[in-house]
């Protein structure tokens, strides 16, 4: 063989061998835009996720907003109800503590067959006193 087909088979060797390192790169190159494309994807659905984490975030905090005035609103309007049943308990006391309301109480337990003394006790009189009431009421 001449020197001209050694460098001919020399040439034609690294020629194959770049054309191989081609291909090589190729492949590498491909798979690396495979893995990228697939990191994209994944990031794209991260950003995703965080959208929709915000969403409910903001959802949740707008309903606790909500809540805490509801609840606000409901706690004055306990309040007006708490001064307006104790404004009724102070008027109620009032009456069950006229003398007008102890006789009619002591009156009509008399008349339904209670006794002097189970009267007395009822009232926090004492018997004396509910007898002259008795008394009154027979005699006018």
């Amino acid at each position: 063989m001449s020197s001209f087909h050694w460098i001919l088979l020399v040439v034609s060797a690294v020629e194959i061998l770049l054309l191989a390192l081609v291909f090589i790169f190729f492949f590498r190159l491909r798979r690396s835009e495979n893995i990228l494309t697939h990191l994209q994807d994944n990031q794209e659905r991260f950003i995703e996720r965080l959208n929709f984490n915000a969403q409910l975030e903001n959802e949740l905090v707008s309903t606790f907003e909500k809540r805490q005035k509801e609840l606000k609103d409901l706690e004055h309007k306990l309040d007006l109800r708490i001064k307006e049943l104790n404004k009724l308990i102070r008027q109620a006391e009032k009456f069950t503590k006229s003398p007008q309301f102890m006789k009619q109480v002591i009156i009509t337990g008399y008349q339904n067959g209670r006794s002097v003394e189970e009267l007395a006790k009822a009232t926090g009189m004492s018997v004396d006193e509910v007898e002259l009431i008795v008394e009154g009421h027979r005699g006018g």
